[in-house]
Formats: structure tokens, C-alpha cells, sequence
């Protein structure tokens, strides 16, 4: 990984791009009521398209996996050590895609102030890539070239996407489909209510209205603005993103023993058909050609 510039190298140096790009677009965008705005779109932006251009990984992955499916094959590893392995040595180029760009865009905006607050940011945007790595994994071990593997998971991911409660909220997605079950079942849920509790939650926003000062709290943002659940925290949302991790994984790992039963079933069957018997034409050396 570390030899493969374009696979952690390049995207730091984009995601770092995109971040100072992004911190001064939203510089100190300020604690009123007008910044809710600008503060939720930020949020949406870090959960959804930064974690989307994971995805220029995936011409890596394939090269991964054809080197797995040649180590396979002599015996070297088993199928649970490839993706244990692959997970534990992608942990700290995304620990490092994560934080880095985080404190540029966290601390130039402006966001809610506390160090906790900033863990817990960062933490959604390293479990987020976290999810999109897995799914883009699982997506290697069954498609045949990388250039299908980006179009389907860019397809997935749009999907999760539209649908994540920003968009549309979340009461306004149609039942079938939209919110049963894709709404639940993507990512992009959960990170946008997640870091949408980090940013307002027990946080109170000063406005006028005709002249007359009053106060909103975070909790009302949060319930009728954005129509986020408010009956667990924000760190049930962290775990649910470490759980999909999990999901994914395991679903590679599956989907790379199928594979390999096929194939290993395929060969079986292709030797198991008897060669064609080869005609023999018998010549007579004493027979004499006709004229």
C-alpha cells in the first residue's frame, strides 16, 4: 500500500486539497442562528462526498485480489487471514486520510469548540471510509474488471446518499424503497445524524425575530429542522458505522469462499469430462493408389 501512490498518497494530498478548499469556503462561519445553515451543509458535504472519493482506491483493490487469488491458490494464507490482514494494514493510511483533513476543515470553519467534539468528527469520517473501503472490497471479489467495480459502487453509494435524510428528510422519503429499508440499511444515516448531535446538540443559537432577541436550542434544530432521532447519542450512530464495517467484512470474506467453491466446482467438472477418442486412420502400406 505504502509503495502505490495512488492507492493512500494521492488521495491525502486531494482530500487535503478539498479540506482547505472547504475550511475557507465555510471560514468562521460564526455561532448565530444563521450559521446552522452553513454548518449542517459543511457536515453533509465532509460526510458524503469526502468519504465518496474513496472509491479511487478501487483499481488497487483489484490488483489486491489477483495477487490473493495467486497466493490462494500455493497455499501460502487462507481466505480470513487475506481480509483480516488487508483491514489491520488499511487502518493507519486512513487514520491519516481521516484526521489530517479533518483538522484543517474542522478548525478553519469554525466548528463547535471542545476536543471531544473534534474526536468524535473525526471518528465518523475514519469509520464512513472505513464502510466505503469495505463495500468497494466486497464489490472487487465479484465483479469482473475495476472499471464495472467503480461504476457499481458509485451507483450504491449514490443511492445511500440521496436517500441519507439531507436531501430529503427523513419524513418526506417515500416508504417503499427510499425509507424501508435504504434509509436504515446506508451509511450516510448515520453519519449525518451523528455528526449533526456532535455540532448542535446542547447548543443554543441566538436570531431576531421582528426585533425581539430570542434563543433556539440545538435540540430543536435537531428535531424539526433536520428530523433526527433524538432517542439514542451520537456514539450509538459511531457504533452502528463500526458495526457495518463488521458487515461488510464478513460479507467479503463470504462472497471470496463462493467464489472460490465455484471455481474450484468449475475445474472439477471441466476434468471430469472424458477426452474426445481420436480417430485413427489405418493406412495399408501394400495397397497400391488407383489410377
Amino acid at each position: 500500500m505504502r509503495r502505490d501512490l495512488g492507492y493512500y498518497w494521492l488521495r491525502l494530498a486531494i482530500y487535503l486539497a478539498l479540506a482547505l478548499g472547504l475550511g475557507t469556503l465555510y471560514y468562521n462561519v460564526g455561532s448565530t442562528y444563521t450559521s446552522v445553515e452553513a454548518r449542517s451543509s459543511m457536515l453533509m458535504f465532509v460526510a458524503s462526498f469526502l468519504t465518496f472519493m474513496a472509491i479511487g482506491g478501487f483499481p488497487s483493490f483489484v490488483e489486491d485480489m489477483k495477487v490473493f487469488e495467486r497466493e490462494r491458490l500455493n497455499g501460502h494464507y487462507s481466505t480470513g487471514a487475506f481480509v483480516i490482514a488487508n483491514t489491520l494494514s488499511s487502518i493507519p493510511y486512513l487514520l491519516l486520510v481521516s484526521v489530517i483533513p479533518g483538522v484543517v476543515a474542522y478548525y478553519l470553519a469554525g466548528l463547535r469548540d471542545g476536543f471531544d467534539h473534534f474526536v468524535y468528527f473525526t471518528s465518523v469520517i475514519f469509520a464512513c471510509m472505513l464502510v466505503v473501503e469495505s463495500l468497494m472490497m466486497t464489490i472487487a471479489s465479484v465483479v469482473p474488471n475495476y472499471l464495472l467495480g467503480i461504476i457499481v459502487g458509485a451507483g450504491i453509494q449514490g443511492f445511500m446518499m440521496i436517500s441519507g435524510g439531507f436531501f430529503r428528510l427523513p419524513n418526506d422519503l417515500p416508504d417503499p424503497f427510499w425509507r424501508y429499508p435504504l434509509f436504515y440499511i446506508g451509511f450516510h444515516k448515520y453519519a449525518f445524524q451523528g455528526l449533526f448531535k456532535n455540532e448542535f446538540e446542547g447548543v443554543r443559537y441566538a436570531y431576531n425575530e421582528a426585533g425581539v432577541p430570542k434563543v433556539m436550542d440545538g435540540e430543536y434544530i435537531l428535531r424539526v429542522k433536520w428530523q433526527v432521532e433524538m432517542g439514542y447519542s451520537k456514539w450509538i450512530d459511531l457504533l452502528v458505522l463500526l458495526g457495518m464495517v463488521v458487515v461488510w467484512r464478513v460479507l467479503f470474506c463470504v462472497f471470496i469462499m463462493i467464489a472460490e467453491k465455484v471455481k474450484s466446482g468449475s475445474m472439477t467438472l471441466a476434468s471430469s469430462i472424458p477426452e474426445k477418442q481420436k480417430v485413427q486412420v489405418m493406412v495399408n502400406p501394400v495397397a497400391t493408389p488407383s489410377h
